[in-house]
């Protein structure tokens, strides 16, 4: 046997490899193999028996030993690549059983053709036996006068006719057509007393009347291939039996005849069904053969996926096991047509894996360098820029395929705690910033309190006081650096309807009333000198560019929104006042740069007239 068969299949073996059953010709369990050592037993005992092993059992056991044989050496080989063999070194290990099988079975065929070469040797010398007794009592059928004188040789010549047995199966038919001519021919020219006579044909009734009623009884046998069996012994002693009286011949033999055909068409019928079955199965199986190759010609990418058609296939070999055998002429062909499906897909995963050792080091490379580079970072104080890099790392880490897993493990674990080192340390830099943004929230606050204790006087002198403060606590709130994240939008709320509050209640704009401020500090910075007044404009034109762009981020993120929940609805809601206010700082920025350059004209105009 050579490796390439050795190899096929590792997974799973298929269809009867791990049961083998001898089956007779009517498809009834006869002995279940399980292992190539009870097939070897066997196969000695018929070798080495007294009686001459019949040719399907002979057939079957070989089948099954070369089933059993080829699992064996499939499995042998797995435990091999489990092992961490090289494929490509495996050698195939000489087994004894195998050359004891062959050693018994070479006896086996000779004693078979030793033994029909003697029944052959046998029925020729019937066959010549049984025309030399035709021949004889055609002789005597010549003459009425010998007819009653050869009586009793007669007699002696159908009983030697009854002991002799098989004739060859293609002379059978015509020579009993001879035989029964002759005899009735003997019959019908023989002179005996008419008491005899009829004793001779009443006793043949009787045999024959027996024949016809177990012939009649057959047609109740549930087994129809077991009572076609027992008819073919009915006839042939229908047949060794002599004649009846004339004119009873042609009904007894329709009656027989009669209860033939029932038998013989219940056994027809028997075999169409079962014809009709080995058809199903081998649809079936062919379906099952089509849902292999389909999933052989895939292209897998990895473990995971082999391992999900691996299942498949498993699937899909269990339920072959449960399908009957297809018509005898199609029976290999399926089977072959299975296996070599099924051995493809298994030789491409072995071939897979194979390969996979490579790729396992190619990516122990890629991790290791990934590792390099997650220690010269992990001392880095750039938070910010250090994180994102990190964060790379790790993302091209998932990337990476597998390694082994002792190895992957390893690795693993030293880019982790690399990783761990640096993040450790700016969380512990990010609780100093939190307490920071804490401070800041308190402040925050604190101006809130002083707008509102603000509405609560609505007096003449809380108006001046709105008007003298409101701006600088205005300028105050927006001074204050980052709060923590998750208070960020409540107190900008908080603070935006205190604003609309005040606005509201004394009808005013703080930003309105910062602009009339800001008008008079610009007539001051203009006398002071011009470095100081271009510096301004170009504050404020970075703060009117930088509000015009968070506009319109803020109107693109509410073209995204989807108003038909409530949730959806309330955010529309939120940001649109956001993208309100943020216009009313706008244009309060764009009256500042306005001022600036109208204070700067008049001056240059000024000086020109002077």
């Amino acid at each position: 046997m050579e490796d390439s068969q050795v190899k096929k299949s590792v997974e799973t073996p298929i269809e009867d490899l791990q049961e083998q059953t001898i089956q007779d010709s009517n498809n009834e369990e006869k002995v279940v193999f399980n292992t190539t050592a009870e097939v070897v037993k066997r196969v000695t005992e018929l070798a080495h028996g007294e009686e001459t092993p019949e040719k399907a059992e002979v057939d079957m056991l070989k089948t099954a030993f070369y089933k059993l044989h080829h699992a064996e050496r499939e499995v042998q080989y797995k435990q091999y690549l489990d092992g961490g063999g090289d494929p490509d070194k495996y050698e195939v290990v000489p087994s004894e059983e195998e050359n004891i099988f062959k050693a018994e079975m070479t006896l086996i065929r000779e004693k078979r053709a030793e033994a029909m070469q003697k029944n052959q040797e046998e029925q020729q010398a019937n066959l010549e036996r049984k025309l030399n007794i035709i021949e004889q009592i055609k002789a005597m059928a010549t003459s009425p006068e010998e007819a009653n004188k050869s009586y009793k040789q007669f007699r002696d010549l159908q009983q030697e006719w009854r002991d002799i047995k098989n004739v060859p199966a293609d002379k059978a038919n015509s020579l009993w057509r001879n035989y029964q001519l002759y005899v009735e021919q003997f019959y019908d020219l023989l002179k005996l007393n008419s008491a005899a006579r009829e004793y001779d044909f009443k006793k043949n009734l009787e045999i024959k009347t027996h024949l016809c009623e177990a012939a009649e009884r057959l047609a109740d046998e549930q087994d129809a291939v077991s009572a076609f069996h027992q008819l073919q012994k009915l006839h042939q002693e229908y047949r060794e039996t002599g004649p009846v009286a004339k004119e009873l011949r042609e009904e007894i033999w329709e009656r027989f005849k009669t209860a033939s055909t029932v038998v013989n068409k219940r056994h027809q019928a028997h075999f169409e069904e079962l014809k009709g079955q080995e058809e199903e199965n081998l649809q079936k199986k062919t379906v099952l053969c089509e849902k292999v190759e389909e999933i052989a010609e895939k292209e897998v990418k990895n473990s995971n996926e082999w391992d999900k058609l691996t299942k498949a296939i498993i699937e899909i070999q269990a339920e072959w096991k449960t399908i009957g055998f297809a018509p005898q002429k199609m029976n290999v062909k399926i089977f072959e047509r299975f296996r070599a499906a099924c051995d493809k897909f298994f030789m491409a995963k072995a071939d897979y894996f194979k390969n996979l050792k490579s790729t396992f080091a190619e990516n122990a490379e890629k991790k290791r360098a990934l590792i390099a580079k997650a220690h010269e970072l992990e001392d880095s104080q750039d938070w910010k820029k250090t994180s994102e890099e990190f964060i790379q790392l790790q993302k091209q880490w998932k990337e990476i395929g597998m390694t082994t897993k002792k190895l992957g493990d390893a690795l693993w674990t030293e880019f982790l705690a690399a990783c761990n080192k640096f993040f450790e340390a700016r969380n512990a830099n990010t609780n100093n910033q939190y307490k920071e943004e804490r401070e800041n929230l308190a402040q925050k606050k604190d101006v809130i309190k002083q707008l509102k204790d603000m509405l609560e006087e609505k007096t003449e002198k809380a108006t001046e006081d709105i008007a003298a403060l409101g701006d600088q606590l205005f300028a105050k709130f927006n001074e204050i650096g980052h709060v923590p994240f998750r208070d960020k939008d409540k107190i900008h709320k908080e603070f935006t309807e205190t604003i609309n509050n005040i606005n509201k209640q004394f009808n005013l704009t703080l930003g309105k009333k910062n602009l009339q401020n800001f008008r008079n500090k610009v007539k001051d910075m203009v006398k002071s000198g011009t470095e100081a007044i271009l510096d301004e404009r170009a504050k404020l034109l970075h703060q009117y560019d930088t509000l015009k762009s968070e506009i319109q981020t803020y109107e693109n993120n509410l073209g995204f929104l989807n108003a038909s929940s409530k949730s959806g609805n309330s955010l529309i809601e939120k940001m649109s006042q956001k993208v309100d206010k943020l216009k009313e700082d706008m244009q309060v920025v764009y009256e500042k740069i306005k001022a600036i350059d109208t204070e700067r004209s008049k001056a240059e105009k000024q000086e020109v007239d002077n």
